[in-house]
């Protein structure tokens, strides 16, 4: 008779034990938004060269620790170094066009103050032939082929100064510049950025991933030959439900848990969360939302990343796109919570 109460009091206790475990989970779930859908990243610099050429020399091999300013792989820089050498000539031949040119402004200068001089002569002959016309001292003739000599000499005046400031813009000189000058000066530094740029640099520190190229291969300009794993700064994207994002906001602590660094929690901070997802359904066509029926009517929350830094880096091996597990505190001083605590489905 006594087993029928015991039994009662045991299955009541187990439904308030579990009641009681269901809200302390449900508590720390929202106290301490958690997720197993993130993953390491970090940024991928792609390399690629800014002229075409056979590459000549490779100094790498997949997977290997660069550092920042090592030399990766050459161009064949001849083509390069022979218009290097032609912009050379090219800005030699300016400067003598240009002295040339300067020597023409003073000639032309010269053919002016001739062309001045002949003119004022002219126009004061005139003016004393002119007189004496009255008294028949001299011809009409005389006097209007003198006048048409002044004329002469006028216009020959106009056409110097005109040759004189065509002169003057031959040269290029501008205020201080020389354009001439300049427009070559600007081909040399060009040629020599290209011969500069048959020497490809790491841009950033990193590793060589994705090396599937060898010496003599044909490298475009502009075109990606392999890629840098910029290892300054490890990240971590943390894909949360859209009902959890009200509780997370940037510069919030954060605990991560690598599956290739078990045992050894990382710190890091919230950079930010999320603005947008891509879907599917609702995507634009034609300028209409594009909606497909449906008879499901289970809605399930969307889930953002939320991008937290990694502040500390242990003795692991760091990989891009390695799992991991986030819990998000919303301060400091609080218990930390079990890691083994994973987020309700």
């Amino acid at each position: 008779m006594t087993r029928r109460p015991v039994g009662r009091l045991i299955s009541l206790l187990l439904i308030i034990g579990g009641i009681v475990a269901s809200v302390l989970v449900w508590s720390e779930l929202m106290r301490h938004p958690r997720t197993t859908d993130a993953f390491v990243r970090a940024n991928i610099v792609g390399i690629a060269p800014h002229v075409s050429g056979n590459i000549v020399e490779l100094n790498v091999v997949d997977n290997q620790r660069m550092k920042q300013g090592d030399l990766l792989f050459i161009v064949d820089p001849r083509p390069y170094e022979a218009a290097l050498a032609e912009a050379e000539a090219a800005l030699d031949l300016v400067e003598l066009e240009i002295d040339a040119y300067r020597r023409a402004v003073v000639a032309a200068e010269a053919m002016v103050v001739k062309a001045k001089a002949d003119a004022t002569y002219a126009i004061d002959h005139l003016a004393r032939l002119e007189p004496l016309l009255v008294d028949e001292f001299v011809t009409a003739d005389e006097v209007e082929r003198e006048r048409s000599k002044a004329e002469s000499a006028a216009a020959a005046v106009v056409s110097a100064e005109a040759e004189l400031q065509r002169a003057s813009r031959l040269t290029g000189d501008e205020g201080e510049t020389n354009v001439r000058r300049l427009e070559a000066e600007a081909v040399l530094v060009d040629a020599k950025l290209n011969i500069e740029y048959c020497y490809v640099r790491a841009p950033v520190g990193g590793y060589i991933t994705n090396l599937n190229i060898a010496q003599g291969t044909y490298a475009n300009q502009g075109q990606q030959v392999f890629a840098l794993v910029d290892d300054s700064q490890w990240y971590v994207l943390a894909n949360f439900r859209e009902t959890l994002l009200n509780r997370i906001e940037p510069g919030m602590e954060a605990e991560v848990w690598l599956l290739s660094c078990p045992g050894q929690p990382l710190k890091g901070t919230v950079q930010g969360v999320g603005r947008a997802i891509y879907q599917v359904v609702g995507a634009g066509n034609d300028e209409l939302a594009d909606v497909p029926p449906t008879l499901d009517w289970v809605r399930l929350a969307q889930r953002f990343p939320v991008r937290i830094f990694i502040e500390e880096t242990p003795d692991c091996s760091f990989h891009s796109g390695s799992t991991a597990t986030v819990i998000i505190h919303r301060g400091t001083g609080h218990e930390q919570p079990n890691a083994l605590v994973m987020e309700s489905p």
